[in-house]
């Protein structure tokens, strides 16, 4: 397939060199997708794609900005509605068709992404091997004796295939993640209710969330913030508040459980060792941690009355044994076996578990972990459906419960050829710090994505924060100096150091502790040095209640061009001041400063 791998950067290249001729192009990848393909349970027609291409590209030819993902073709986990297409769950008696989009996958098609199919899943989201489907089990896309992983199998397959740019899942208990490491792909696991669940049909829909997979980390948090947002019709969606760092540091401290456990897998076990070096070698610190808490919340969601949720879920359909997987069903069945006394004593002990983790995550920039411990062949799964299913969840089922968010990235492989990923695990809203720290690692190890056999190509930055504000500081807000920890105890991440457009004056402030500088934009000036943090948003403004006269914050312009917030001073006090600009910056007039003369 001429397609195969392509990344939105990729797409975007592609349509901008051949504005005319879109629909013919997504038509022409659309002939060429096997119909015997089992990660497929349902493709576009030509009449569907035309329907979503047709309305937009007068849009995109006058403003392509206005839609970042026109022409990007992506594919739909069969629990998630398109409008006019069939869900079916991966159960037939199920299927119905959807009267409207998904709200994720309608934002997603309001950016200009085109759904040209709907994929397999371990039957209603239940399991996370991709093999409890009466539409066949869908295969590891490395060597077809093994799971895919599930529940969000097709979506991981096709994206790991590189038929499409990405897809959606869902993840309870670690479906996003799993298939995602047994496949070589990214998988994003938001923080629940960034991603509308509305037109998606539950698991535990106190605990589910879509996901993204994709072959870049930089590709599935732009579908993630195309997709996001409050939805006022979803009861559980929910808004940023802001508070979350922008980015991991550059030498993260990184808790890691003690003992990890890998069911005798050496390979495994080997792959996990690999990839701590390489954290070690790019800079972390590792902490190893008692796991017992998170094991023991990991155990809850199916041992216990969470079950129930899934029961709940399907209503009417448990009562038809014959037309449901019988692993799926008697895992959903169990859940009559609770009463309501149970499922609030469950609550409880959840909460109590998750300050648990949460006072212990606080500790440390994230946690990572082995995406799964182990992998199984399909052959290996009929002998152990439930047991071996459980191993796989040993480090994703804690966290929906936990209230995290989670980022599954590929990893140094096994010495059989088979993928092994990592994943990266912080609290809720920690997602784009997750996203930054992933595409150094995705960088770091330049493993060709998927089983595309392409090179890996990162495409730059991550899209631009609503969440955060991104502050120029020029003297005693520097790194190292005394008034820094006004940014670092409020989440600010230094960006970079630069400097402002060649029209500013540096000042020495007279009478001021500690001692600070004052910029002022002048006709005559100079490049002055600069540090660039970003802020979260809801903290910003406790950062400027701090700053007395007669300094403020005002709007820079950088050397580049780029405007951002900054400090200013008050002109009426530089009569007094001492006019420092030759020296182009604060620390240099320091240096100068303590500098002994002989």
């Amino acid at each position: 397939m001429a397609f195969t791998g392509f990344t939105l950067n990729d797409w975007q290249h592609y349509h901008q060199q051949h504005p005319q001729d879109p629909l013919a192009t997504l038509l022409s990848l659309l002939t060429e997708l096997p119909e015997e393909d089992n990660a497929w349970l349902y493709l576009a027609t030509p009449a569907q794609l035309r329907a979503q291409v047709e309305p937009l590209l007068a849009a995109w030819q006058k403003d392509p900005q206005s839609l970042p993902l026109f022409g990007v073709p992506f594919a739909v986990k069969d629990n998630i509605d398109v409008a006019g297409w069939p869900t079916t769950a991966a159960c037939p008696a199920f299927t119905h068709e959807a009267t409207a989009d998904a709200v994720a996958v309608a934002r997603l098609k309001a950016a200009g992404a085109v759904v040209i199919g709907k994929t397999n899943l371990d039957q209603f989201a239940t399991g996370l091997v991709g093999t409890r489907s009466p539409f066949g089990a869908v295969k590891n896309t490395f060597n077809p004796a093994y799971v895919s992983g599930g529940s969000s199998s097709g979506s991981a397959s096709v994206t790991a295939r590189g038929l499409v740019c990405f897809a959606l899942g869902t993840d309870t208990a670690g479906s996003g993640r799993v298939p995602a490491g047994f496949n070589n792909i990214v998988g994003l696991k938001p923080t629940k209710g960034w991603l509308s669940s509305t037109g998606v049909l539950p698991a535990c829909r106190l605990n589910d969330t879509i996901s993204v997979f994709a072959l870049t980390v930089e590709d599935a948090f732009q579908v993630a913030t195309c997709a996001g947002g409050l939805d006022a019709d979803d009861a559980y969606s929910r808004s940023n508040p802001a508070l979350a760092p922008a980015a991991l540091p550059v030498a993260p401290r990184l808790a890691i459980p003690s003992h990890p456990t890998f069911f005798e897998d050496s390979q495994a076990q080997a792959a996990w060792e690999k990839a701590l070096a390489v954290l070690e070698s790019d800079g972390a610190t590792l902490h190893p941690i008692d796991f017992s808490v998170f094991h023991q919340l990991a155990e809850q969601l199916y041992a216990g009355p969470w079950v129930a949720e899934r029961t709940a879920a399907i209503g009417d359909m448990l009562a038809q044994p014959e037309e449901m997987d019988p692993v799926v069903h008697s895992i959903i069945a169990s859940g009559n076996g609770y009463s309501a006394v149970d499922a609030y004593k469950a609550e409880y002990l959840r909460a109590e578990l998750s300050r648990q983790i949460q006072q212990t995550l606080s500790q440390f920039d994230a946690l990572v972990v082995p995406t799964s411990p182990t992998i199984r062949t399909l052959e290996e799964m009929k002998q152990e459906p439930v047991r071996y299913n459980s191993q796989f969840g040993t480090y994703t089922n804690f966290t929906n419960l936990a209230d995290l968010a989670a980022l599954a990235l590929p990893g140094p492989f096994r010495e059989d050829g088979l993928p092994a990923g990592i994943t990266l695990i912080a609290p809720a809203w920690h997602d784009r710090a997750l996203a930054t720290f992933g595409q150094r690692w995705q960088s770091s190890l330049a493993l060709s994505p998927g089983a595309t056999g392409r090179p890996l190509t990162v495409s730059g930055e991550l899209p631009a924060s609503a969440y955060h504000v991104r502050v120029a500081v020029v003297g005693a807000h520097l790194t190292g100096m005394p008034l820094n920890h006004q940014l670092t105890s409020r989440n600010a991440v230094l960006v970079e150091e630069t400097q402002t457009a060649a029209c500013y004056r540096l000042y020495a402030l007279a009478n001021t502790q500690p001692p600070k500088p004052g910029l002022a934009k002048e006709s005559s000036g100079a490049a002055i040095t600069v540090e660039l943090w970003d802020i979260p948003l809801a903290r910003f403004g406790e950062f400027v209640a701090e700053i007395p006269a007669p300094l403020g914050i005002g709007t820079l312009e950088l050397i580049d061009g780029r405007r951002v917030k900054g400090f200013i001073c008050e002109p009426a006090v530089l009569a007094e001041a001492r006019d420092i600009t030759d020296f182009g910056g604060w620390r240099n007039w320091l240096a100068r400063k303590e500098t002994p003369h002989v």
